[in-house]
């Protein structure tokens, strides 16, 4: 009894039959033999003797050593993510289904020799490895990476390495670069009949393509513009490969690029002008930093005045309306004021018309009066004045007669001297001077004593003779 375990296939080959046919690897499938275990069956159908296209599952079997020779391999898988591409070496040459424009081999039908248009999906399927290869294609993003000792896991990729170019101003540089491709499921035949399997189309589509582009950019540019312009030449990266994978029923997804290492001496340079402007950003933060520093202390301190603040805005409050109360106490108080003076000034101003008025009928009385009294009185004075004019003419004139007499009948000196006697006697005026003028007992001046008596007498007169004549002057003006 053979025993064939799980998620294995047993492969047969037989020892008696039928020669194979002219090109033919592996005999045909023959029905009703129960899994070559009845060997006459097998012979009478016409069985092939050799590797045989049939192959027998997980189970136990009768199987006759001398006729059968049975090898296990593992059942074929296709992972998740990925379809299989079958290439068959054995069945009837098919009709080719590519098309007359696809020129890389040819595509058939399921069971025909050649690479099977129908791709199988993921799971497990027992496959002779000796006459059928399942190639595996990747239906998911694929990333593959042009850097030293980084690759992925399908490890596609392992013999891609940096690219090194060389700048327009001479200087070498390396820098990686990640392409990201997809090949959709109803694709994979073609690029399979095209390159044979994944490994050919990173090797020669995928490899000279991203590498020569690249090399290509890098001339028309010096390092420190690449640098620059990274992410345009990024974009124009992916464009190009873009449009290139697409004759190779290939999608570019993306094109990545990686770390770019300058040469030493410039990415000095490099790196001091960084350094530089990270400095003077940091010298900025920190400026900033002591600007909002500076800021919360000041907020700070204002919340902790935050209740003087308030007290004092409510005392301005409070003052404020105090103050429009005294404005208002002031207003009214000065409207009070105005109508008080106003109606004060009207009943001053009719007050004053009255006695104003009284005062002017008073005084025009009062004239009126004086008017009559003075005209009365002028009439009285006039009348008067001219009774004691005539009055005083009569008595001048009768004075004047009587002196004219009197100084013819006692000549003129002796009527003065008359006149002055009376005149003293009249007036009392005393002839002897309160000190009088003496010798001493000299009888030497006793003459000259005398003399000055005479001269003092005559001088008295001579006084008396002029009041006289003042008084007279002034009768005749009274007269």
């Amino acid at each position: 009894m053979t025993q064939i375990p799980d998620n294995a296939v047993g492969i047969i080959t037989t020892m008696e039959g039928s020669p194979l046919e002219e090109g033919q690897i592996a005999g045909k499938i023959i029905n009703g033999h129960n899994k070559f275990q009845d060997v006459d069956t097998f012979l009478n159908s016409g069985g092939y003797k050799g590797l045989q296209e049939q192959v027998i599952l997980a189970g136990s079997y009768f199987l006759n050593p001398w006729f059968t020779k049975v090898e296990m391999v593992k059942m074929t898988e296709i992972p998740i993510g990925h379809v299989g591409v079958i290439i068959s070496y054995v069945g009837e040459d098919g009709k080719d289904l590519s098309g007359v424009d696809f020129k890389h081999g040819n595509i058939v039908e399921k069971g025909h020799k050649g690479v099977w248009a129908e791709p199988i999906g993921p799971g497990k399927y027992p496959i002779n490895p000796y006459i059928m290869k399942v190639e595996l294609v990747p239906t998911t993003n694929l990333v593959l990476n042009w850097a030293y000792e980084r690759s992925e896991s399908h490890q596609l990729d392992k013999n891609l390495s940096t690219i090194t170019v060389r700048s327009k101003d001479g200087f070498p540089f390396n820098l990686d670069v990640s392409q990201i491709i997809h090949i959709p499921t109803y694709e994979a035949p073609k690029v399979i009949a095209r390159f044979g399997n994944m490994i050919n189309l990173v090797s020669q589509v995928l490899e000279p393509t991203i590498g020569n582009y690249f090399r290509n950019s890098a001339q028309d540019s010096d390092v420190i513009a690449f640098l620059g312009s990274r992410k345009e030449r990024q974009q124009s990266a992916k464009d190009h490969i873009s449009s290139v994978l697409e004759q190779y029923n290939v999608n570019a997804v993306d094109t990545l690029i990686g770390a770019i290492v300058p040469p030493e001496s410039l990415m000095k340079t490099l790196t001091d002008r960084k350094l530089a402007e990270e400095q003077k950003i940091t010298y900025e933060t920190e400026m900033l930093a002591q600007e909002t520093r500076q800021a919360l202390e000041k907020e700070t301190a204002v919340a902790d005045m935050q209740k003087e603040i308030v007290k004092a805005d409510q005392g301005v409050v409070i003052a404020e309306r105090i103050a429009d109360a005294s404005v208002k106490k002031a207003t009214g108080d000065a409207n009070s004021v105005r109508l008080q003076a106003t109606a004060e000034g009207d009943r001053l101003k009719l007050l004053a018309t009255g006695e104003a008025e009284k005062t002017r009928l008073l005084a025009k009385a009062e004239a009126e009066k004086i008017e009559l009294l003075a005209k009365a009185s002028a009439e009285q004075i006039s009348l008067t004045g001219n009774a004691e004019a005539e009055k005083i003419l009569a008595i001048g004139k009768s004075n004047a007669e009587s002196y004219k007499l009197s100084v013819e009948a006692m000549g003129g000196n002796n009527f003065t001297q008359l006149k002055i006697m009376e005149n003293i006697a009249n007036q009392n005026v005393r002839i002897m001077p309160e000190v009088l003028i003496g010798g001493n007992g000299d009888a030497a001046n006793g003459g000259i004593s005398g003399l000055l008596g005479l001269q003092l007498l005559e001088q008295v007169q001579k006084k008396n003779m002029g009041t006289s004549v003042v008084m007279e002057e002034k009768q005749e003006n009274n007269a």
